[in-house]
């Protein structure tokens, strides 16, 4: 940690240096995205400084280190793929790495390249305001420093503002609060505790398991009923490895193309009954969401979508011994798929231990913290720790905590009153300069995000060479192309089944948040992307 100490306040005295010029960029965050993005600006020779509020690397790897963090596609998959050398170089120990491995990953990325020089760690932007006469953006943060640059690029992630326990009561409670997504640095020991964890998405699915061999009693409380799909986690082999790493250059040559980089069924298969119990067969097999994608329009076709749901609820059913608490741990009041499934280790058999409860919060909902546990309507649950799993206000949540305005001063949660507005999930009208990786109207979520950021931060990088390669001061996404690009992502989301689940993707989680749904699900994003830059950037107005 000394020498990202060193780092940021080497970087910290550059620019609060009086003279100090505007830079090319600025960068706020320290993902894969903005490790990336830092990265290629600097290949390119342009001056740049990132901020991140993390104390080092890692972006949501930094922050979730609750019990049982992993990513929930296989490692192989979540992994750089602009650097050969970089692959060639680590080898992931697991189908399914851990946060600690992921956070690892993640510093040796920033070692390997050099990258944390650029960054201001511990100090979170308050604001970054353009300056229409200069054409620059001016960040502020919360250490008084001020920061000019040219571009101002966006690299917040999607899910890094975890919604704390914001339940009536939550300040009066004596015992020990948890939120998953800022867990502390050091081991939370849950041995003679009772527990409660609120909420069953995925942070709630993977960490429940592991709580619940520790603790004495886990209370486990639940609005609604999740779609959970088992790891099978396992070691990589050598042989594993050695396959991933021969077709990695076909890999990459699909995603550089805009391919799926995985083999999917075509759209107009429509799969006979035994083909179809076959498929949904797999959801079984421990690929988790990448069997999900074989089973054909999933999340368009009714009959495919049952088969699968039905599929996992008769695993549910043969998983849980009581069979009246099987049934409230049974999803079925959306479509499989339309929330994010979870990949978990063992949490349907945690439902079997003694010292496991559920709560049905449908029967029996929450009035309060206390201070000593938690009230529904029926009775308190006496408990010595809370662990806050209601997940994160996804997409927007990040950028709307930031005060960031644009034209004329008009805040970007003006803008966004109604829901976010993007044009292609990368710009927004009326903010000349500034870029959003994976912002709402793109796939981010729905998709390897790691890849899904090195796609953006590409197409970022080649925006901004053309502006600088016209002689242009700003370019800027115009209102009707990002008035069109929102028709479009809605009129996508129409065609499926998305729209009938209350998801994050929708920012159904969050009270007063808008609902809209955020991330495009259509075919052929990059594509379509590529085709903007490569015709001249359609849709954009270079400024003066």
């Amino acid at each position: 940690m000394a020498s990202v100490t060193t780092a940021s306040a080497a970087a910290r005295e550059a620019v609060r240096t009086p003279a100090h010029a505007p830079l090319d960029a600025v960068v706020v965050g320290a993902g894969f995205g903005g490790l990336y993005m830092v990265h290629r600006l600097r290949q390119a020779g342009l001056s740049v400084q990132g901020v991140e509020a993390a104390g080092d690397v890692g972006g949501t790897w930094w922050w979730n280190r609750y019990p049982g963090a992993r990513c929930d596609i296989p490692s192989l998959l979540y992994s750089y793929t602009f650097s050969d050398d970089l692959q060639a170089e680590w080898r992931w120990t697991e189908k399914y790495a851990t946060q600690p491995e992921i956070l690892a990953y993640a510093r040796h990325v920033a070692d390997r390249f050099d990258l944390r020089p650029s960054f201001l760690f511990e100090t979170r932007v308050v604001s970054a305001i353009f300056d229409e006469d200069a054409k620059l953006w001016r960040v502020t943060t919360d250490k008084g420093d001020q920061i000019t640059a040219r571009f101002c690029v966006m690299a917040t992630g999607c899910l890094s503002a975890p919604r704390g326990l914001d339940l009536p009561g939550a300040e009066t409670f004596r015992g020990r609060t948890l939120v998953t997504g800022l867990w502390p640095h050091e081991p939370v020991d849950f041995t003679g505790k009772r527990v409660a964890v609120l909420g069953t998405g995925s942070s709630a699915v993977q960490s429940t398991p592991l709580i619940a061999e520790q603790a004495d009693q886990v209370y486990v409380f639940q609005r609604t009923p999740n779609y959970s799909l088992p790891a099978l986690n396992a070691p990589l082999t050598d042989e594993e490895v050695a396959g991933f790493r021969a077709n990695f250059p076909m890999y990459v040559e699909l995603l550089r193309s805009g391919q799926p980089p995985l083999p999917i069924p075509p759209a107009d298969y429509v799969p006979s009954d035994e083909e179809l119990n076959a498929l949904v067969a797999q959801l079984w097999n421990g690929w988790g969401l990448i069997s999900a994608v074989q089973i054909p329009n999933i999340v368009r076709d009714e009959r495919c979508n049952q088969a699968a749901g039905d599929f996992v609820r008769a695993r549910i059913a043969e998983t849980v011994k009581d069979p009246a608490l099987a049934d409230k741990l049974t999803p079925r009041d959306f479509p499989i798929m339309t929330k994010r499934a979870c990949v978990d280790t063992g949490y349907y058999e945690t439902f079997n231990r003694d010292n496991v409860e559920l709560v049905d919060l449908r029967e029996t909902p929450i009035e309060a913290i206390t201070p000593t546990g938690v009230r529904t309507s029926q009775r308190e649950y006496a408990v010595d720790v809370i662990v806050s799993a209601l997940g994160f206000d996804a997409m927007t949540g990040a950028l709307l905590r930031m005060d960031i305005r644009g034209r004329g001063g008009r805040p970007l949660a003006e803008a966004w009153a109604e829901g976010p507005k993007t044009y292609l999930g990368l710009a927004v009208a009326g903010f000349p300069n500034l870029f959003t990786v994976t912002g709402p109207g793109s796939p981010s979520v729905l998709t390897n995000v790691l890849t899904a950021c090195e796609q953006h931060v590409d197409w970022i990088m080649d925006a901004i060479a053309h502006v600088r390669s016209t002689n242009a001061a700003t370019l800027e996404a115009t209102a009707d192309a990002q008035e069109d690009w929102v028709a479009h992502v809605n009129d996508e989301a129409d065609k499926t089944l998305f729209p009938r689940a209350a998801s994050w993707y929708m920012g159904a989680n969050i009270p007063g948040k808008p609902r809209v749904f955020m991330p495009y699900v259509g075919e052929g994003y990059k594509i379509h992307c590529d085709k903007v830059a490569a015709e001249g950037y359609p849709g954009f107005a270079l400024g003066s």
